[in-house]
Order: structure tokens, then C-alpha cells, then sequence
């Protein structure tokens, strides 16, 4: 078994507003972790993510496939996709490769 395994990460990139407050906090706790502040959001989500019982059951029932996605990435040839006239945050794509790091 390899030491270290390389993945491609797909990132997209979103602009969100948060309290002011919050980001007090999400600055400070990335420098408690010594993380980036986007490294401590999206650690975050993944854990709520995970440990929501009722998400996960919304996730597997039929209602999910009628989500919108307001979160859209850009298209792979760098324009933006077409907006409507409600505003939406905006997203971008930017690939990334991962290095995870296996202890022996």
C-alpha cells in the first residue's frame, strides 16, 4: 500500500455572506487549527453534513431531486453561466489536486 495517495479535487469557488460574528469566529478558529478559513467552512459542512440524521433521510428521499441548485459552478470554459434575474451567489471551478498523507 502507497504512503501517500493523490486525488483530484474538483473546488468550486462561492460567494456567501455571513454574519459578522461568524467570521470573527471562523478566523479564529482557523488560526486555533492552524487551517485557512475556507479549510475550516468546508471541514464544517462535512461534519454537519454528516452528523444531521434528518438530512440524511431528506438526502435519500425523493424530495432531494427537487432542489434547486442555486450554488452554480462556471462553465469549463471560464464564462459565467447565464443569470436570472433573482440574485444567487455566484460560483466558480477551480481544479485542485489533494495530497492525503497514510501514517505507517
Amino acid at each position: 500500500m502507497p504512503l501517500i495517495e493523490v486525488t483530484q479535487i474538483r473546488r468550486v469557488t462561492a460567494h456567501v455572506r455571513f454574519n459578522e460574528p461568524v467570521v470573527t469566529q471562523i478566523n479564529q478558529y482557523a488560526a486555533f487549527i492552524g487551517a485557512s478559513p475556507d479549510e475550516v467552512i468546508n471541514k464544517g459542512l462535512e461534519y454537519l453534513f454528516d452528523k444531521d440524521r434528518d438530512f440524511a433521510a431528506f438526502r435519500a428521499s425523493d424530495k432531494c431531486k427537487d432542489v434547486p441548485e442555486l450554488l452554480k459552478p462556471r462553465r469549463a470554459n471560464g464564462t459565467k453561466a447565464p443569470r436570472s434575474s433573482a440574485k444567487k451567489p455566484s460560483a466558480g471551478v477551480e481544479p485542485v489536486e489533494s495530497v492525503a498523507v497514510r501514517r505507517a
